[in-house]
């Protein structure tokens, strides 16, 4: 419980806003990712269906980078970098990071769409794009 100060001086107890978690655990944000997934037009699921998609609740370094809160990672070699997967190279990978996706939404609704923001702007890494280039596509 949290305590405020209204207008006239006296102190309020509220309850503490809930923490992104709330929102939506585990198994619940997968579902949304997979419905996601599914409404993506066929060249994104195409490519999709060759790089592994996984949630984690944040990133396993997040302390030491403060200051910087990623929402997703995209980890692999860009497609226009070769032209067809080398033997003996693990696949690429896309992870989403729950609770900094969830900390961006104020409600459940907001949910989808954040996650579709996300897991576009790192497949449009995974197809070359640079940082620079998604954001002046407006994919951030």
């Amino acid at each position: 419980m949290t305590t405020s100060t209204t207008s006239d001086g006296l102190a309020e107890a509220s309850e503490p806003r809930p923490g992104p978690h709330a929102l939506l655990d585990q198994a619940e944000f997968e579902k949304v990712v997979a419905e996601v997934v599914d409404t993506l037009p066929d060249e994104v699921a195409g490519l999709l269906a060759q790089v592994a998609l996984l949630v984690q609740d944040e990133e396993d370094d997040a302390g030491d980078h403060p200051g910087r809160r990623l929402l997703g990672v995209y980890r692999g070699i860009p497609r226009t970098r070769y032209g067809g997967r080398p033997s003996g190279v693990l696949p690429d990978t896309i992870t989403l990071y729950r609770l900094p996706i969830l900390s961006g939404c104020a409600r459940r609704e907001d949910v989808p769409g954040r996650v579709r923001t996300v897991l576009l702007h790192e497949v449009g890494h995974a197809v070359g794009l640079s940082e620079h280039r998604l954001r002046e596509l407006g994919v951030f």
